[in-house]
């Protein structure tokens, strides 16, 4: 019990430093961060496209975001590095706010989810999914959900886990967009039973969903060649 309740708190600790070095490395494009703890130190991954900004002027960035673990969050010793993401289209949270910017600009969400989610695959994610939610069309429209996906995406079981996620909201002129980003990055290795269904990239379906209101109105299944 003690041990599920520290992994509880594990979990929710390294939501909230997520959290606030997005907010702190907003303008150096933060797309996530890892940590692990050892004995001696806590090490803290932060991954952003210019790491010149998330490094700061002599280091003057990264030194008070380290003081900022101290105090607001009780690490000891933390250590904090920056990496530059080598692909853009494969971080899920860049991403997403990519749409949400381009979706505020006035952009057709149709039109963008199904020309990014083609950019995701070709630059060699395994598989993608991308859903967008809320009010879509102009002002006084109901609210509908358009999903694509494409690529092997797993939904259920330990296997889940490999897949990457982001959540962002967007925030138009008619209304709040809910946008989540699943993608599964090249060389992902799966159970043998699940590879299988991955095997032939010919056999790749992409699944579009529109949804009024909660309610399914349109899907369709459509073979790429």
């Amino acid at each position: 019990m003690i041990t599920h309740k520290k992994f509880i708190d594990d979990l929710v600790v390294k939501s909230n430093i997520s959290k606030y070095m997005e907010k702190k490395l907003q303008k150096a494009g933060f797309s996530r961060v890892e940590i692990q703890k050892t004995p001696v130190i806590t090490r803290i991954t932060a991954y952003v496209t210019n790491p010149g900004k998330a490094i700061g002027r002599g280091g003057e960035t990264i030194d008070s975001l380290t003081e900022s673990m101290k105090r607001r969050f009780g690490i000891e010793n933390p250590q904090i590095s920056v990496v530059e993401v080598k692909n853009e289209m494969l971080e899920p949270r860049i991403v997403a706010k990519n749409i949400a910017r381009s979706l505020e600009r006035g952009n057709n969400a149709r039109r963008l989810l199904h020309m990014t989610i083609k950019d995701i695959i070709s630059n060699g994610a395994m598989g993608a999914e991308i859903i967008a939610k809320g009010k879509l069309a102009a002002k006084g429209a109901r609210a509908k959900t358009i999903k694509v996906r494409q690529g092997y995406l797993p939904k259920s079981g330990d296997v889940v886990k490999l897949v990457d996620e982001a959540k962002v909201a967007s925030y138009p002129k008619y209304g709040a967009i809910g946008i989540q980003v699943r993608i599964v990055q090249a060389g992902t290795v799966f159970p043998q039973d699940k590879r299988k269904k991955f095997k032939d990239a010919k056999k790749q379906k992409r699944f579009i969903v529109e949804a009024g209101e909660g309610e399914e109105q349109m899907k369709s299944n459509i073979n790429q060649e």
